[in-house]
């Protein structure tokens, strides 16, 4: 798979868990109508159930569904929502997205000052009796 290709790839797919975040907010906030909520949790339930239209086992069919039907699924969800209200839920979604990898950086820092206490520790403990 060519270089441009994998990162065009990797780029749809991020803009779509975006817009799936998005949706999933949408569907909370009061201010979105319920025929539009109607619509969201039939496309995030569609997004996120093991169980396709077409399996994807079938050579290209298989994922195809997933490339029309879902873009455009979160297209007709996103005409049903006020463009002011999916802007500022697009903002709240990226707040969300980057605290969730602020929040992994921190994890993987604590992992890596604990692991080191550790094997300090157990060098303490080994040594220090004889």
């Amino acid at each position: 798979m060519s270089t441009a290709f994998s990162r065009k790839l990797k780029a749809t797919a991020q803009r779509i868990e975006r817009n799936l975040i998005v949706l999933y907010l949408a569907r909370r906030d009061p201010r979105v109508s319920l025929l539009a909520k109607v619509f969201i949790i039939i496309v995030v339930g569609y997004a996120i159930s093991p169980i396709d239209l077409i399996p994807d086992f079938i050579p290209v069919l298989g994922y195809l569904d997933d490339l029309v039907f879902l873009p455009l699924g979160i297209y007709l969800c996103f005409l049903l929502i006020p463009d002011h209200i999916v802007r500022e839920l697009r903002e709240k979604a990226q707040t969300l997205i980057e605290l969730e990898k602020s929040f992994i950086a921190g994890t993987i820092i604590v992992g890596i000052w604990l692991a080191i206490i550790f094997v300090i520790g157990a060098y303490i403990v080994r040594y220090s009796g004889s």
